[in-house]
């Protein structure tokens, strides 16, 4: 493969459904505590269109019937089931040789995601992927996405500019958040949202792989 010169100096990964392999448990938790706070079990297509949004707002949007002073209570009963679940939580296969190969291009890789940082750091650990990214952000420190400020800020942090700025997720808020800092994206199919769903967002590219993806930035980013 010819490897071209770098055409993305920044790199924002989104985290669940992107990387690690959470579709599945988060959809199954988010129905799980909308039943325990008294809500219609939303289906699994509602659930997991919710991923990768600020987790109140997710929350809220997948229990439509559930009262607001019920939210307290349903964030907890969530919080209780994806602890349960934790450690059956894995990289997807083939993400750690190419993050390897991303910094052996000197890329500055960085993480944009709807976890909390308190959430974020725990899996960045237990993931044994701390020192692997240069810089992070989360929705409870700055916006949810598809607001653009957690890319604003990263690029701001790193120097780059949006048209040397890359944002690879597996949701249309991911690619939305993309389009609204003025970035270029890729979208993923094996994550939470059909890929039939990117196409008015423009993606650069749509992976249906880790391998595709890898092979992908290694020719185009």
């Amino acid at each position: 493969m010819t490897l071209r010169p770098r055409q993305f100096d920044l790199i924002a990964f989104d985290w669940d459904g992107t990387l690690f392999d959470s579709t599945q448990i988060i959809t199954r938790c988010i129905q799980r505590a909308v039943v325990d706070v008294g809500g219609v079990m939303p289906s699994e297509e509602a659930a997991s269109y919710v991923i990768g949004m600020a987790l109140m707002p997710a929350l809220a949007h997948a229990a439509p019937d559930v009262p607001e002073s019920e939210y307290p209570l349903l964030n907890a009963r969530y919080r209780f089931h994806y602890m349960q679940h934790m450690d059956d939580i894995a990289l997807f296969d083939g993400v750690l040789p190419m993050l390897e190969a991303l910094r052996a291009r000197h890329h500055w890789l960085t993480v944009a995601t709807g976890k909390s940082r308190r959430g974020l750091d725990e899996a960045l650990h237990s993931s044994e992927l701390k020192g692997v990214f240069d810089g992070s952000r989360t929705a409870d420190e700055t916006a949810g996405k598809p607001h653009p400020l957690m890319l604003h800020e990263l690029m701001r942090e790193f120097g780059v500019a949006p048209e040397r700025t890359l944002m690879i997720g597996d949701t249309t808020h991911d690619l939305q958040m993309a389009l609204n800092a003025g970035c270029a994206s890729v979208g993923v199919s094996y994550g939470a949202h059909a890929h039939d769903q990117f196409e008015l967002l423009n993606p650069r590219f749509v992976a249906h792989s880790v391998g595709e993806l890898h092979d992908w930035l290694l020719s185009h980013a």
